[in-house]
């Protein structure tokens, strides 16, 4: 899902001490007030760029449409204790660009999970 505008992100949970197979989730805030609680599911560079995927959660903290969320990040590097920013994507090129990136995600876990099944 594509929306002009910055969001503001926040961390819930899954601190770096935390095991790794915790789910991390964030509240992303939304220009229009509301908040919605998301899974992240990778962060990916494209093109010099990170994005981050997001999987919004309904209150149950399910996932039930399996629609995923795509922004631009940015983390300042001279405070890492800033929250990130996220920004979303306008562009439809762009878009499709970081999709593709993120399909071939899938499908890179998807093989790395049979490999480690043999």
């Amino acid at each position: 899902m594509s929306k002009k505008g910055n969001d503001h992100l926040s961390n819930n949970s899954a601190s770096q001490s935390e095991e790794l197979d915790e789910e991390m989730t964030v509240t992303l805030d939304l220009e229009d007030g509301t908040s919605v609680n998301c899974a992240i599911v990778t962060i990916l560079s494209v093109k010099d760029q990170d994005y981050i995927v997001l999987l919004p959660l309904e209150e149950d903290g399910e996932n039930h449409d399996g629609m995923v969320w795509f922004y631009r990040y940015y983390e300042n590097e001279n405070d890492p204790n800033e929250e990130p920013t996220l920004e979303y994507i306008e562009d439809d090129e762009e878009y499709e660009i970081v999709s593709d990136a993120f399909d071939e995600y899938l499908d890179n876990a998807e093989f790395d999970e049979f490999i480690e099944e043999e």
